[in-house]
This record gives structure tokens, C-alpha cells and sequence, in this order.
């Protein structure tokens, strides 16, 4: 089955095209075709990701992202191709929202004949609504275009499905080669998300496929959210998390221990839940404490910070573990990339839990992708759970997913 995939969430446009057999207890996926365009320096101005530019950006560069995932993947034939008015006047009212995106979306639907793809995957939330509304009209406009059946995809599902994937053995480098080819097959049930990312962090528990209950989450502020303000604070360039990473590697490197201490906040409360905003507020009093900070000083601010984000979110992931009973531990959303996050929960779990399994996703799928899509979406498409419309859900969580 081919599955093509779209991602909107916020600020990355990402289509990819993925070839994938087998059940959901063993599925094999070939990486196809993946393009992708982050707009992190168009953002760097604001300090984080400006919605209405972010709508805008997806809008312009879709069509041209479509078109390099088709060609990679080897599915793009040039023919022209009429659509019957019925079918293009339901397409301009799709697009009517999208400055630009109608004319472009026209023009190349006219001049090539629908790809043999079974089925189009696209991301209907958590993120910024402007910005999932692009993919989800573009996908509801394709399906029309090519009758083509439609699929849902939950975001942090996505980055569930990322984490469980492994590279295929002897088949070159995960989505550095043309063809790279992934698996799942050994998520032993119960599984453990811990999702992290900059508008999210929360355990959920998938004690059978596609179906997920809460376990714990922020009560205020995301950690990748804390990440960037702190890193805001100590005057680093946005996104922040990748720049307190480097502060602190370069601090432990060294060899040197911050004079420093952090709350490590809800350490010892008896739920799953999370808080970084009073960490995050920690940090704000110390800085004001003092006339100035230098460059050492901003390493062991961010060493100490990224140990204290490490503590709590590595207690509470050991304490919905025990509670749960779960076999296996996955790790996604960006933070995951953290290098310190991983090598804790490596270390950690080895020592206390080396009956359960651990599953980081590679590094080319911490970020927002649209291969994630498409394999969550592939697992949908199993059960036949097409989606007679799709509208952008920016703020449900996971567990209520049905």
C-alpha cells in the first residue's frame, strides 16, 4: 500500500511517500519519496513560530513540495488532466482561503496523471490551526482530484510511530539513501509514550494499537516551551533547545560542575503530571540576581537547567512505568533529539527496568516529518478508518482519540 503523507502542524511543510506491507504486528515501510522545508529562519525575527505567516509559508511551498516527493519517488507522469467542473469548482472553494495555493494546485493537477498512491495521510492536529487547515484542504483537494481515500493522522500519534521504527538491517542509512527501508515489529504491549516537544509533554499508554489513554501531562508549560524561554533569557538565538544542548554538552565536556541549583518541580508528588513553569521562573530570579552573566556562567545555567528537565521528566516516565506495567518505553517529539534526555533514559533504563524495551527515534525523525504521518497513517488505513472529512483539531489530545 502507498501511502502519501502530509504535515502542517507548524512550522515545517513535509510530504513524503511511503510503500508499506504487512500487519501491525510486523510492518515493513520504504521510504519512497521525502521532502521537506522547515521555516525556522523566516521565525528567528519573532522569537518562536508566527501563525499567520506559518499558514502563508505552508500555502506557497506545497505544491512544489509535492511535486519533489513525486519525482523522487519516481510516480510523477506528465499528461494533461481535466477536471470536471463539478470536481474543480469544489476544489477553488477548498483553496479559496489559501492566497495563491488554487492557481498553483490547478496548474499541476492539470498537466500530470493522478500517482498510483492508495491512500493520502494528513495531519488534523494537535498545532496551530492556520496551519493544519493548509494540509488538510490540500489533502481534501488531492482526494478529490484523484479519488483518493482519506486518512487522519493525530500529530504525537505520528511521533509514537517514528519511535517505534527501526532501520531495516543491511539496507543502508535511515532516510539518507533513496529506498531506506524501516520497520516495526517488536512493541511488546503495553507501550509508554513520553511525548515531548515545545507544545507538548505527556505520558500516554497504547495498551493495543491506535487506542491510548492519559497518564500524565504539563499542567503548564511544555518542556521544549521551557527550553526556548530559557534560552531567550540567556540571550540565545531561537529555537532555543538545540542552543542550551550545546551550552550544557560543552559544560560537561569540560568537566565542570554548575555552582548552580534548580527546583526540579512535582518531583516527589504522587501523580504522573508535569510543571516547568516554576523552572523555568527559577531561572528568571537567578539571572536577575546578578549584574551580568557570561559565557561560563550561561553553560552552567544550561547544564544545571537540562539536568533538572532530565530528573523530572526521567521520575515521573519511572514512576508511569511501574504503574502501568509497560513493556516498552518510547521517546518522541523534538526534545527527543536532546543528546543528555537520550543518554539518560539509555543509562536509566538498563538499571532499573532492562526487562522493557527502549525506542528513541532516529534523529532524522525527532523533528515534525511527514514520514511519521505516513506511517501512523498506514496503520489507520489497515483498519479501513478513512475519514469522510477532516477538520483541524489544535488542541486535543491524543487519549481522546477515536
Amino acid at each position: 500500500m502507498k501511502i502519501l503523507a502530509i504535515e502542517t502542524s507548524c512550522d515545517e511543510t513535509a510530504i513524503a511517500i511511503v510503500d508499506a506491507e504487512g500487519d501491525e504486528k510486523s510492518a515493513r515501510f520504504r521510504v519512497l519519496g521525502d521532502a521537506l522545508l522547515s521555516q525556522v529562519e523566516i521565525h528567528k525575527a519573532y522569537g518562536g513560530v508566527f501563525p499567520a505567516l506559518a499558514k502563508r509559508e505552508h500555502a506557497k511551498n506545497i505544491v512544489p513540495l509535492l511535486e519533489a516527493a513525486l519525482e523522487e519517488a519516481e510516480l510523477l507522469r506528465e499528461d494533461a488532466q481535466a477536471l470536471s467542473g463539478k470536481t474543480r469548482a469544489a476544489v477553488v472553494a477548498l483553496l479559496a482561503r489559501e492566497p495563491g495555493l488554487e492557481e498553483q494546485f490547478l496548474e499541476f493537477v492539470g498537466e500530470c496523471e493522478p500517482p498510483a498512491i492508495d491512500a493520502i495521510a494528513v495531519t488534523e492536529g494537535p498545532g496551530l490551526e492556520p496551519a493544519l487547515w493548509v494540509g488538510i484542504n490540500f489533502a481534501k483537494a488531492l482526494g478529490l482530484a484523484w479519488n483518493k481515500p482519506l486518512v487522519a493522522v493525530d500529530h504525537m500519534e505520528g511521533h509514537i510511530f517514528a519511535a517505534l521504527a527501526r532501520e531495516a538491517p543491511a539496507e543502508g542509512h535511515l532516510l539518507q539513501e533513496e529506498g531506506a527501508l524501516l520497520q516495526i515489529g517488536d512493541a511488546e504491549m503495553p507501550v509508554l509514550a513520553l511525548l515531548v516537544s515545545g507544545g507538548h509533554t505527556e505520558l500516554v499508554l497504547m495498551k493495543e494499537w491506535l487506542r491510548y489513554e492519559l497518564v500524565g501531562r504539563t499542567r503548564d508549560d511544555a518542556v521544549g516551551e521551557a527550553f526556548d524561554k530559557v534560552a531567550r533569557m540567556l540571550g540565545l538565538p531561537y529555537p532555543g533547545g538545540p542552543e542550551i544542548s550545546k551550552l550544557a554538552e560543552a559544560a560537561r565536556a569540560a568537566g565542570q560542575a554548575s555552582p548552580f541549583t534548580l527546583p526540579r518541580p512535582m518531583l516527589d508528588s504522587p501523580s504522573c503530571d508535569f510543571s516547568f513553569a516554576g523552572l523555568k521562573t527559577a531561572v528568571l530570579y537567578l539571572l536577575k540576581e546578578r549584574t551580568g552573566v557570561g559565557g561560563a556562567e550561561k553553560r552552567h545555567i544550561a547544564h544545571e537547567f537540562e539536568n533538572a528537565v532530565a530528573d523530572v521528566l526521567w521520575k515521573k516516565t519511572a514512576r508511569a512505568l511501574a504503574e502501568t506495567g509497560a513493556r516498552t518505553l518510547v521517546i518522541g517529539g523534538g526534545v527527543s533529539a536532546n543528546a543528555h534526555l537520550r543518554r539518560v533514559f539509555t543509562e536509566k533504563m538498563k538499571e532499573e527496568y532492562p526487562d522493557a524495551a527502549l525506542h528513541i527515534p532516529a534523529p532524522a525523525l525527532t523533528t515534525d516529518n511527514a514520514v511519521m504521518i505516513a506511517l501512523a497513517g498506514y496503520y489507520r488505513a489497515l483498519r479501513k478508518d478513512y475519514a469522510r472529512d477532516i477538520i483541524a483539531r489544535g488542541n486535543r489530545a491524543l487519549a481522546e482519540r477515536r
